[in-house]
């Protein structure tokens, strides 16, 4: 049935108490953010509408409109609104879907020992896992099953992460496993076959099973979880990981319900379908308008669409709305390196360092910065320490590859990217960075399979193919025809720079294919007028048309092309005043020299 707003509250609202009383506080930070991106009901006629107000944001008066009027457009969270109308509707976030009806779960009686559970949370707030464990011995109430079992698991995870400091340093790497993950299975399987488990119990029981690499039976426990209780985060969170493919998301056998419309929004942007993720959260924005979650997604979404622009108006907005947010301003502040923003990526360096300096993200922005003043040092010092904090933290293992780069520490780099690729197989940047170091190296077989594997993970990025097309086409290999398809590839793959168009014209008159030569030329001629851009590649391609025409007796136009090279100093244009009176006698009936006569 479809659920109104009021019934999104109220699940939202209970999840978030639940979640947070179970210290799975990520997942509750979630759910409570989600719940104030409600859209409020509509405002009394005498009253401004509350979306419209400061109120939420503490900006000035009328400072949000102000700051996207600026931008040539109306706010954001109005032009987000699916079919433009007035009034907002109490409905789903997706249109004409009906949702099942999940109840909320009340909490075991747990009078008894309720006592003892608030001591054991305390101890696990305190990280004493062991002691939290210990005191919840005996019970066997769910919820006091499973923050006993979630407290052993953790001490196992504290326990692995010193290990692996002692013996291999905190950024070596090392075998060590969690040694409370086999008593773990044990006790959490016995009790789902006999159904003694609740939907908590299922996560924790999904995450053990990832953990030992069981990933089948890890989906499927996990997608019970979620089916049961659909409000936790974090396993919707863990089942993404799990779906390396477009393939095994569509076989996940989950309820409709309408936090399935986040988590497959979510899986879309990681498996890289950017189009089929913008349409889901632009719905979603429908009920979610105030929602800054979905907007710093759909933000992320332009980043990787390389819509810049746009995604850099959203993430200023962000910014202004809740000032002192860490959350995706790792992601910025990529957009602004790769925008060589040097002042706006300053501020929000110190902005971020200020409000936690200690986040990951936090180290990661301040190392972009360091890196885009070109002291690199210091950037691979910070992504370090970003590191340090969250092992797993993939972007830093991968941006700190590109620092070892720059710095021509080619072992560093290696290892850097193997990490990436170690966390996640689909992170196609560091693939690609490893094609671009064996291409270094000489080695172009080696580049060629990590260049074929980024392109395969990212197959609409242009650059990714024009690097693979430079490799076939380097003197190792001279493999034209595949160089050949692999610029056409980037071509079709908005190359905004224009190189693939050149090469393919470049590349067929290499071979004696004129005509498509030709066709290429006047094609990459046609782009830089448009960009107004007219260096050395449009004097190139204009007297290569040139040339072209008179040979084949279409003179006309070999004349125009040959007029627009008198602009030009150089060679060229010396070749193009001699072209000029080849036209001229041959059309007035004398026979005439050889271009190549007169060229410099």
């Amino acid at each position: 049935m479809a659920s109104s707003k009021e019934n999104y509250r109220v699940e939202l609202r209970a999840a978030a108490r639940q979640l947070g009383d179970r210290c799975l506080y990520s997942a509750a930070k979630w759910a409570a953010e989600l719940l104030v991106g409600i859209e409020p009901d509509a405002a009394a006629p005498s009253q401004p509408a509350a979306m419209d107000t400061p109120s939420s944001s503490g900006a000035g008066p009328g400072g949000r409109l102000l700051h996207l009027h600026r931008s040539g457009g109306s706010s954001f969270r109005r032009r987000m609104r699916p079919g433009g109308g007035g009034g907002s509707e109490a409905g789903t976030p997706l249109g004409g879907v009906s949702y099942v009806s999940t109840p909320i779960p009340d909490d075991d009686a747990f009078d008894a020992g309720a006592d003892k559970y608030l001591l054991a949370k305390t101890y696990f707030d305190c990280r004493e896992y062991r002691r939290a464990a210990h005191v919840l011995r005996g019970h066997v109430g769910r919820k006091a099953v499973f923050l006993r079992c979630y407290a052993l698991y953790m001490a196992g995870e504290k326990r692995k992460d010193e290990e692996t400091i002692e013996l291999e340093g905190s950024l070596g790497k090392s075998n060590v496993v969690n040694q409370e993950l086999v008593a773990l299975e044990r006790e959490l399987s016995t009790y789902r076959r006999t159904g003694a488990i609740d939907s908590f119990g299922l996560y924790l029981y999904g995450i053990v099973l990832r953990d030992k690499g069981c990933e089948g039976l890890a989906r499927t426990v996990l997608v019970e979880s979620v089916n049961s209780y659909p409000w936790n985060w974090c396993a919707w969170l863990e089942i993404q990981s799990l779906c390396t493919t477009s393939d095994i998301l569509n076989n996940l056998n989950l309820k409709n319900h309408w936090m399935k419309d986040f988590f497959i929004a979510s899986a879309h942007l990681e498996l890289k379908m950017h189009e089929e993720a913008l349409k889901r959260y632009e719905r979603l924005m429908g009920v979610f308008r105030c929602s800054d979650y979905i907007q710093a997604q759909i933000a992320t979404v332009q980043y990787s669409m390389r819509e810049l622009d746009d995604a850099d108006m959203i993430f200023e907005e962000l910014l202004r709305t809740d000032p002192f947010r860490v959350d995706s301003m790792d992601i910025y502040s990529n957009l602004l390196y790769a925008k060589e923003s040097l002042t706006a990526l300053s501020f929000l360096a110190h902005r971020v360092f200020l409000t936690d300096k200690y986040r990951p993200e936090s180290c990661c922005i301040i190392a972009n910065y360091y890196s885009l003043k070109g002291q690199h040092e210091k950037s691979v010092l910070y992504f370090q320490r970003a590191l340090k904090l969250n092992r797993k933290y993939l972007s830093a293992w991968t941006l700190m590859g590109h620092e070892y780069v720059e710095l021509k520490n080619t072992p560093a780099a290696i290892d850097a990217y193997r990490r990436a690729v170690d966390i996640n197989p689909r992170d196609y940047r560091a693939w690609y960075g490893l094609g671009q170091i064996y291409e270094m190296m000489g080695m172009p077989f080696y580049a060629l399979y990590y260049f074929r594997k980024s392109s395969h993970l990212q197959p609409n990025d242009a650059r990714l193919w024009i690097a693979m097309a430079q490799c076939y086409e380097s003197d190792p290999l001279q493999m034209i025809e595949e160089a050949i398809k692999c610029y056409e590839r980037a071509a079709n793959s908005n190359d905004t720079e224009g190189i693939a168009l050149h090469q393919l014209a470049k590349l067929h008159s290499m071979l004696g294919q004129s005509e498509e030569a030709a066709f290429y030329y006047k094609k990459d001629v046609e782009r830089m007028e448009v960009e107004e851009r007219q260096g050395q590649n449009f004097v190139e391609a204009l007297l290569f048309l040139a040339k072209h025409c008179k040979s084949i007796g279409r003179y006309e136009e070999a004349e125009h092309y040959c007029t627009r090279l008198l602009d030009y100093t150089g060679p060229e244009k010396e070749t193009a005043k001699s072209m000029l009176q080849g036209i001229k006698r041959e059309q007035s009936g004398f026979p005439s020299m050889d271009i190549d006569h007169f060229a410099l």
